[in-house]
């Protein structure tokens, strides 16, 4: 509700209009024939430009300076936004309706915390942030998420608020309080078992899960063609100098391992803490969504006292698609603990190694892993040479 807005409506109507001419106060009416384009304030005194009106004595008044009065709100404005259905019965009575719409401004997403004790263990906490901007409040809702990768034609595409797990760590208290998961569709949906209040321009944070005493396995991967496609054999070689492994953590999302919990797509913190007790982080990934019975692996970041150097020893070009290459990883761990580092070597087209100085697995077909057991401070090296057919 506005003056335009208001004027807008009342076109055809009759209206009052009233000015000051030489301190002598005027009312006149009439039927407004056409509204104002806009309301221009100044001195006390309104513009209303671009109104017409015809008056009871046959005038035309145009772009009035002074007030304007309108006999009533009509019923098509209101105060606020307002959804408003008009229902068709049968018959009068008692029934029951159910509303449901789409609204936009409503978003959530899943953030996951993992604290690892350095034995081997891990707590892993996860938590819904909900996000309301849709202009309203909801008090003592019911709040259910759906996540899934949820197709939608229309953008900004916002996830749909419509989320648990059989939360075996819970008590039964907590249990009852905590959210509920149940398959839906190709998707799965969280209900949270108490209401939610969620007040307009608030983010508020839900626990979803808890998982004490999470078996996990540190991996450090020297992987120097992370993130290559294809490569020629040429040379120029690629992915040789000083590499750092990265370091991963893995784990099993099952009930045996705490969990068993479809998980939603999301950021993971991880932390550990040091010799004082405090909780220190140690990197940031991402999550996609993930079922239950399936691997989790989290890339930490880059290993500090573990470090390698890759060479390409020797080349030989047969001809333009034929070639023989010889590399050399050296791996040097400079903890004072003992550590394993799995060596990632990727090539293309079609491949085999004919000498090695240890036995490795083919991961893919074009990915060949060596394993490396390294005691405290130990320096190891590894050589292989591969022919190349394209």
């Amino acid at each position: 509700i506005n003056p335009i807005s208001l004027l807008n409506k009342a076109v055809g109507q009759r209206i009052k209009f009233t000015r000051t001419i030489g301190g002598v106060v005027e009312t006149i009416a009439g039927i407004l024939l056409s509204p104002p384009s806009g309301v221009n304030a100044s001195g006390g005194d309104r513009s209303y430009v671009g109104l017409v009106m015809r008056a009871d004595n046959g005038e035309i008044i145009l772009d009035p300076i002074g007030e304007v009065e309108v006999a009533s709100i009509p019923k098509a404005l209101r105060s606020k936004p307002t959804l408003v259905w008009d229902l068709a019965a049968e018959a009068s009575g008692k029934t029951n309706v159910e509303l449901s719409y789409i609204t936009m401004g409503m978003s959530w997403n899943a953030d996951y915390v993992l604290t690892l004790d350095g034995k081997g263990f891990a707590d892993l906490q996860g938590w819904v942030s909900m996000n309301n901007t849709a202009g309203a409040e909801f008090r003592e809702a019911k709040l259910k998420l759906l996540a899934g990768e949820v197709n939608q034609v229309k953008t900004p595409v916002v996830p749909l608020p419509m989320l648990s797990s059989n939360l075996a760590v819970f008590d039964a208290k907590r249990r009852d309080l905590g959210f509920k998961e149940e398959g839906l569709f190709e998707y799965h949906l969280y209900t949270l078992q108490r209401p939610a209040t969620l007040a307009n321009n608030e983010t508020k944070q839900l626990s979803l899960l808890e998982g004490h005493n999470v078996k996990v396995r540190k991996r450090l991967i020297l992987d120097s063609m992370a993130g290559y496609t294809s490569y020629y054999p040429n040379a120029q070689a690629i992915g040789i100098g000083n590499v750092k492994p990265t370091v991963k953590i893995e784990f099993l999302n099952e009930e045996e391992n705490n969990l068993g919990m479809p998980m939603p797509k999301g950021r993971v913190r991880v932390f550990q803490r040091d010799q004082a007790g405090s909780v220190q982080m140690l990197g940031v990934d991402q999550i996609e969504h993930t079922p239950k019975k399936e691997r989790l692996s989290l890339t930490v970041g880059k290993s500090f006292d573990v470090v390698g150097t890759r060479k390409r020893t020797d080349f030989k070009a047969i001809n333009s698609v034929h070639t023989v290459e010889s590399f050399s990883i050296e791996v040097r761990n400079r903890k004072d603990v003992p550590e394993t580092v799995e060596i990632f070597e990727r090539h293309w087209g079609d491949w085999k190694v004919i000498e090695k100085s240890q036995a490795f697995t083919k991961e893919d077909s074009q990915t060949i892993a060596f394993k490396l057991e390294l005691k405290a401070g130990e320096v190891r090296t590894v050589t292989y040479t591969v022919e190349t057919v394209w």
